[in-house]
């Protein structure tokens, strides 16, 4: 399987400085890609295709050619993505326009040499005829299997991006349970297994994380508002912004791990090969306080809007594809509009208040679980029904414990 290792490295200050100029001159081929596929279509009313790209920008750049290839590659895809994701009806996106001062550079398997002993040599090519001396740097920690490649990235400082091939095979996963999983906000999973037991990980710790990020944000944006742009101290205030998001970022990351690997872990100790998970695609849209096409319909507050967009819960996905599909257990996703406002019993349609919902019929459970039930139903039965079991045990479980 396909792995990445983000690691520090060390260098001689010289080196370093050639470092900073490769994401540079990487942003200077992103920009370049911008102009140019701009004129093209301006001229031919197309696309630009990536072989009139590549002769445009061949020879234009102190990078490697796969590295020059590499920002020429994501540009496409941003722009195949943006498309797509207009097909889909998500118009508010734009198709890649913004000027870049630094961007990642990219050594693919030709473009670097690895010593045992930790030294690396990326490549910079072949430029006026002549091979420039590559970029020397040393690491602690080589990644088993093979390297695919390496990319240079800022995380508060430069670091190394190592994506490798482990060389582990997916396991074979002979068991037969269906569990189901309903994303949320307050819980960030809450599962269900047909054996009769529930899983609920809150990430009230994650909000709590956000929450902080946005007082601190709000804080030093007013600041800056008070200084001149540019001024000494406004970039000062624009360090510490970013400084702030990184480490937020990497709290969120630590914490989506640990609740995609407590899940993970909890469905292969209880026999699941198939997971359900409701698709709340969407759920961001629309969170504008003004419901312009629908005056009828209830505004969200701006607190909700807020937590609604900053819910990671597509991140939270891949990390639980990955780290499912190693164990052998397939994901699906499905549907699961009104999962949590439908009873089983009735079917009566009703918006829970609170953690615990509760029918006329008499029927009670636990929010989440109820959702994550009736998801499992419209995935085994194709509606929502009364199940055949129920719920005996719940076990509750923090990401960081």
């Amino acid at each position: 399987m396909i792995r990445v290792l983000k690691t520090t490295f060390r260098t001689s200050k010289h080196e370093l400085d050639r470092l900073f100029a490769c994401n540079r001159e990487s942003a200077r081929a992103w920009n370049d890609c911008l102009s140019y596929a701009k004129e093209y279509h301006k001229t031919n009313g197309k696309w630009i295709s990536k072989t009139d790209l590549q002769k445009l920008t061949k020879g234009r750049y102190h990078l490697h050619s796969q590295s020059i290839q590499a920002v020429q590659e994501r540009y496409l895809d941003a722009r195949t993505n943006a498309y797509r994701a207009k097909q889909t009806g998500y118009g508010h996106i734009h198709y890649p326009w913004r000027q870049k001062k630094n961007y990642p550079t990219w050594w693919k398997k030709d473009g670097f040499t690895i010593q045992p002993n930790g030294k690396i040599e990326l490549s910079m090519g072949i430029h006026n005829g002549k091979r420039e001396k590559p970029i020397i740097v040393h690491i602690h920690r080589i990644p088993p299997g093979k390297i695919k490649e390496i990319e240079l990235v800022w995380d508060r400082k430069l670091m190394l991006a190592m994506s490798y091939d482990d060389g582990a095979k997916p396991q074979e996963n002979p068991n037969q349970s269906i569990a189901a999983i309903d994303m949320g906000e307050i819980h960030g999973i809450a599962a269900v297994a047909d054996i009769g037991e529930a899983l609920l990980i809150t990430s009230r710790k994650l909000r709590s994380v956000k929450r902080l990020r946005n007082k601190k944000l709000k804080e030093l944006h007013q600041r800056q508002s008070h200084c001149k742009k540019d001024s000494r101290k406004w970039k000062k205030y624009t360090c510490a912004i970013a400084r702030i998001g990184s480490k937020t970022d990497n709290q969120q990351r630590d914490i989506l791990h640990k609740m995609s690997r407590k899940f993970a872990t909890w469905a292969n100790g209880h026999g699941v090969k198939t997971v359900v998970i409701g698709d709340v695609e969407g759920v961001q849209k629309n969170t504008s306080r003004c419901k312009k096409n629908n005056n009828v319909q209830k505004r969200r507050s701006r607190n909700l809007n807020q937590k609604l967009s900053q819910w990671p819960f597509g991140l939270l996905l891949a990390y639980l594809t990955y780290k499912l599909a190693a164990l052998g257990i397939d994901l699906n996703k499905i549907d699961e509009s009104y999962t949590t406002q439908t009873c089983p019993v009735c079917g009566r349609k009703k918006k829970p208040s609170g953690r615990i919902y509760q029918c006329h019929c008499g029927y009670t459970c636990h929010r989440d679980v109820h959702g994550a039930k009736n998801i499992y139903a419209k995935f085994k039965y194709g509606e929502i029904r009364t199940l055949d079991w129920s719920v005996e045990k719940i076990m509750y479980l923090r990401p960081a414990s």
